[in-house]
C-alpha cells in the first residue's frame, strides 16, 4: 500500500506537528464505538501514527480483539483545521518500540511522561488522511456599497 502522508501539504504536515490533543477511535468487540483524548505523533516517512498508553487500557483491548484488522481512526482538531487519519493498529510491546514513541511524544508536547512499566505503544499503519489546514480567507464586505 503506498504511504498516503507523502502526498500531504507542508500545512497539513504542520499543523499534525503543532501542540494539540487528539482523539482515537476504536472499536469495541460488539461494533460500538469508543472515543478517548490521546496525545499523538505521526512519522510521514514510516506512514504511522503513534500513540502511548498503558496495556491494561480499553483502546489496547480494543485492538488486541481486532485480531490484525483493528481499524482506527485519530482525529485532531483546532477551529476549523481538522485532521483525521485512519488506518490499522498493532500493539507494539517492545522496549526500543516504546522508548522511540515516548521519544516523539516528548518532542511534539514538551515534556516527557514518567516511566511506566505497564506502557506499550499503538502503532497506526495509515492508510487514508483527511482535512482541512488551511482556513479559506474569509469575504469581506463591499465598503462602497
Amino acid at each position: 500500500m503506498p504511504n498516503v502522508m507523502l502526498n500531504q501539504s507542508d500545512s497539513y504536515m504542520e499543523f499534525l506537528s503543532e501542540y494539540h490533543l487528539c482523539t482515537l477511535t476504536t472499536l469495541r468487540p460488539d461494533g460500538r464505538p469508543h472515543v478517548v483524548p490521546v496525545g499523538g505523533t505521526v512519522d510521514a516517512t514510516e506512514g504511522v501514527a503513534r500513540i502511548i498508553t498503558r496495556k491494561s487500557s480499553r483502546k489496547v483491548a480494543n485492538v488486541l480483539a481486532g485480531d490484525g484488522e483493528a481499524r482506527v481512526a485519530v482525529c485532531q482538531v483546532d477551529g476549523g483545521r481538522w485532521a483525521t487519519l485512519e488506518g490499522v493498529a498493532e500493539v507494539c510491546t517492545d522496549a526500543a518500540a516504546v522508548e522511540d514513541a515516548v521519544t516523539r511524544y516528548g518532542e511534539r508536547y514538551g515534556r516527557t511522561p514518567a516511566p511506566d512499566p505497564e506502557r506499550v505503544v499503538i502503532r497506526i499503519s495509515i492508510e487514508r488522511a483527511m482535512g482541512q489546514s488551511v482556513l479559506p480567507r474569509p469575504r469581506v464586505a463591499n465598503a462602497a456599497a
